[in-house]
């Protein structure tokens, strides 16, 4: 049997107003799905494999538990982020995590975000809070995405490709951070003036 592996297409935007972007998704007619906190952990084995294969293995605690493996599909694609997905729901977060431990797996890193999502016509806007910035990230089919993002005013060239872990791990390097986690406590008294970032991140025309 064939297992089709669904693909998550998506872009982010740095945002500097979360309000009157939000004012904005709601008054083209998309409707709230809530915001909610998220804690999510990376999980590695002893030789750094999903690192290196550029894949990733996370469990997620928000208002339940998933447990999500995405890796890279061939050719690249310079105009969205594109990675198969696979995720399950799990009904206990501690048990789970025993698994992936007993399997040899282990905790290798924490991030975590505050999360609201919006919903329309398929596809799914959702305005990130991480302890570095704010974001928004667009996914859905790619003439969607496009759409909406002209239609909230944003420019195309400015779209961020990389992930938020790719992000911090450029942050970090950057100002010398020690720490591995991308947690809310870690960045609580650490300056972050992100538009020196953009040049690095943004994917351009």
């Amino acid at each position: 049997m064939q297992i089709i592996q669904p693909l998550e297409i998506e872009v982010k935007f740095y945002v500097t107003d979360i309000s009157a972007l939000r004012d904005r998704i709601l008054a083209a007619g998309a409707v709230s799905a809530g915001r909610i906190f998220e804690n999510n952990i990376r999980f590695e084995d002893i030789n750094q494999s999903l690192i290196k294969k550029n894949c990733l293995l996370r469990l997620r605690q928000d208002t339940g538990a998933k447990l999500t493996f995405k890796s890279t599909p061939p050719p690249e694609d310079n105009q969205f982020k594109i990675r198969r997905e696979l995720e399950v729901g799990v009904s206990d977060f501690s048990a789970m995590y025993s698994i992936l431990e007993s399997l040899g797996f282990h905790k290798e890193q924490t991030y975590q975000k505050w999360r609201e999502s919006f919903v329309i016509n398929g596809t799914h806007l959702c305005i990130d809070e991480m302890p570095y910035g704010n974001f928004l990230e667009i996914e859905g089919e790619k003439e969607n995405i496009r759409a909406w993002a002209h239609q909230l005013g944003l420019q195309w060239e400015k779209r961020i490709l990389p992930s938020y872990l790719k992000i911090f791990s450029i942050i970090k390097e950057k100002q010398h951070l020690v720490f591995s986690d991308l947690t809310f406590d870690n960045f609580k008294h650490i300056a972050v003036d992100f538009t020196e970032y953009l040049p690095l991140i943004e994917a351009g025309e």
